[in-house]
């Protein structure tokens, strides 16, 4: 959101018309001009890094350009990057949720443990997940509004408590630590093809999770862009307090983003339970991380206030180009966290520059 100079009516009687032209000229340029436009992108960081990454790992993986290992990158973007779009939303939004990784695991655990143990249509398990995921994500934005803490200490008590919930259902109930299949049951196949099928084209096979991934992000960039939702959310982001002053609903706007990622963990956590049929109770911690580093590679700063959904997408799509392609390098993948942090070190350096010079610019 960016403020905008009025000129007081005694400066402007006083300015001679050449200076008026001038100004106005001068702005119009300002407007028109491509590349200010571009260096005010919040993407243009992880974009350039983006491209760097992919030009070294086709030099140095043969096999990384084949169609069958870009449809494998594209994947395993797309596992994050459904995750790391409403985070980054949330982030704009300027908060957190520690507990986005383990609460896609209890979505697919609520799935299939309500589809199993009622012996139903697996899509009832699947509309009681969305039910109660969205109440989980709703419930970390309520607790946020209400009691003023961080969202550090929040989500980090309700990542806690899910962590002890996926385990400790688990073993109640199926006496293990993993759920019973779901695959002979009716309903099965028409979710699978819904969350985890694979269209070929062109002779290459690709997961549905690349079309929910791109949807998302067309979706959250209108909802950033083209929408009033979209200014509250950057408002929110840059300051509650000033925010509010001006009538944004503040505690909506902030549930609602929580909602967004659980949202988010209801459609990775069902890719999960429809790709396996079954589900292991302590999946996903650590995950939550790799959304964030996605997020912040794509521009959102920690600060909130600034990213975009695109700028998320990107992240996630180097986060993939970089796990695959050490993997196509045929090199040691206990190296992947060093080039992860590494990646996630000179993105971040890259988009503070970046910001800098959109704002000299200005």
């Amino acid at each position: 959101m960016s403020a905008v100079t009025h000129k007081t009516t005694h400066e402007t009687a006083h300015e001679t018309p050449d200076e008026s032209a001038r100004e106005s000229a001068d702005e119009r340029f300002l407007q028109a001009s491509p590349l200010r436009r571009l260096l005010g992108r919040p993407e243009l960081g992880s974009l350039v890094g983006a491209i760097a990454v992919f030009v070294f790992f086709a030099l140095a993986a043969d096999s990384f350009l084949r169609a069958g290992s870009l449809s494998t990158v594209l994947y395993a973007s797309s596992t994050i990057g459904i995750m790391a779009v409403p985070v980054a939303l949330l982030m704009i939004g300027g908060e957190f949720d520690l507990s986005a990784g383990v609460m896609v695991t209890s979505s697919a655990l609520i799935s299939s443990m309500s589809s199993y143990q009622t012996t139903a249509n697996v899509w009832v398990g699947v509309g009681v997940s969305l039910l109660v995921t969205l109440a989980m994500g709703a419930f970390n934005g309520f607790m946020l509004t209400r009691t003023k803490l961080p969202s550090f200490i929040i989500t980090l008590g309700t990542f806690l408590m899910l962590t002890g919930i996926n385990l400790g259902f688990t073993k109640l109930i199926d006496g293990t630590v993993s759920t019973k299949t779901v695959a002979d049951m009716e309903g099965f196949r028409s979710a699978r093809d819904v969350f985890a099928s694979t269209l070929t084209i062109g002779g290459v096979d690709f997961k549905v999770t690349i079309l929910w991934w791109i949807a998302l992000v067309a979706v959250a960039s209108w909802i950033l862009l083209r929408t009033r939702a979209g200014n509250w959310i950057f408002a929110v982001g840059g300051n509650k307090e000033a925010a509010r002053a001006v009538g944004v609903p503040v505690t909506r706007t902030t549930i609602g983003l929580y909602t967004g990622v659980a949202l988010g963990a209801w459609i990775s956590g069902q890719h999960l339970l429809f790709s396996y049929d079954v589900v292991q109770s302590g999946e996903g911690v650590g995950n939550e991380l790799i959304y964030i580093i996605a997020a912040v590679i794509g521009g959102c700063l920690i600060t909130g206030g600034y990213g975009s959904a695109v700028g998320s997408a990107v992240g996630a799509l180097l986060f993939g180009m970089t796990s695959k392609g050490i993997v196509f390098a045929e090199w040691n993948p206990d190296w992947f966290t060093f080039f992860l942090g590494a990646m996630l070190l000179l993105a971040t350096l890259l988009n503070a520059w970046v910001r800098k010079r959109a704002e000299a610019s200005k």
